[in-house]
């Protein structure tokens, strides 16, 4: 009897073992570290970015997912991307891609390079553009020469270029003059000026380089001061010459990740331009395989037609 019983329950566990379901495909289950299987998580800048506003006209993107997970800054993308093995967003072309844990995406087939924004091959490319406060509304005459001076330097010398590109900004360092020529148009820069803060708002994508380029201008120009305050594009022309140029947060320069607006008048400003061009580039972290992109396929993943990564081919 006892034989018997043991035979039946054998038979029960073959049984049951093979109702399980099977593997068909013979593969485990697909990892982050791939580009299969693996449910998409879409992060976005602010509104009033500049660089969300560049990357979403180049991909021809009308209407974002209400599932993108906003951040608050261009560091804030690369910190946030390069930790989510199933994220996707979008940064600066001088972001440190390496340290932040992540892969910058080929463009239609463009690596995102100086060269290829250079030649024009690389089309998601945008102006890191600056404007200033009105003439005459600096506090001093001594603080607006300081200001004149530092738009000559970051804009036409030679090693205000340099500086600029050394942080992946990029200009055409050919046009450039040398300091030692331009600082003869700013008596202002030989005298000290420790006692003068100039104080910048606006993109954050322009933090990199409008810091170094404000650190390599100190010492040739009497020591001066600086602050900065980059909170988002739209905040550079409001800060200088809009609703809150007189107020807590009032700056001399303003910088924006993108051209001013229409209705961002800066016909009133002593000055502004643009200092270098910056490309925008999307990335996934580093553990995901995906290596190219269109303009199609990120139109689908930002807009939420696409929400995993098996639909990318």
């Amino acid at each position: 009897m006892k034989k018997i019983l043991s035979l039946i329950l054998a038979s029960m566990l073959i049984a049951g073992c093979s109702s399980a379901p099977a593997n068909t495909e013979g593969t485990a289950t697909p990892t982050a570290a791939t580009t299969g299987g693996s449910t998409i998580n879409v992060y976005t800048r602010d509104s009033s970015s500049g660089t969300r506003e560049a990357f979403q006209s180049a991909i021809g993107l009308e209407e974002l997912t209400a599932n993108a997970i906003e951040v608050s800054s261009n560091g804030d993308m690369a910190t946030k991307v390069g930790a989510d093995v199933n994220g996707i967003g979008y940064v600066s072309l001088s972001t440190d891609f390496e340290a932040s844990g992540l892969t910058p995406l080929n463009y239609e087939g463009v690596t995102p390079t100086v060269e290829t924004v250079l030649d024009g091959t690389y089309s998601m490319q945008r102006p890191f553009a600056y404007v200033t406060r009105a003439a005459g509304d600096f506090g001093s005459d001594e603080k607006e020469q300081l200001v004149v001076a530092f738009i000559d330097f970051i804009t036409n010398s030679t090693e205000g270029m340099a500086v600029v590109e050394s942080q992946h900004g990029i200009v055409d360092a050919t046009k450039g003059t040398p300091w030692a020529e331009l600082a003869k148009n700013h008596p202002i820069v030989a005298q000290d000026n420790s006692g003068i803060t100039l104080v910048t708002a606006g993109s954050t994508s322009v933090s990199k380089t409008l810091q170094a380029a404000l650190e390599a201008f100190q010492p040739m120009a009497g020591n001066f001061q600086f602050t900065m305050n980059q909170t988002g594009s739209g905040d550079g022309y409001k800060r200088v010459l809009g609703e809150e140029k007189d107020g807590a947060n009032a700056a001399d320069i303003g910088f924006a990740s993108r051209n001013f607006k229409a209705e961002e008048d800066v016909t009133t400003s002593m000055a502004s331009g643009v200092y270098c061009i910056d490309a925008v580039v999307a990335v996934v972290n580093k553990a995901n395989s995906l290596t190219d992109i269109t303009a199609a396929q990120l139109n689908d993943i930002f807009s939420g037609n696409v929400t995993d990564y098996s639909a990318i081919k």
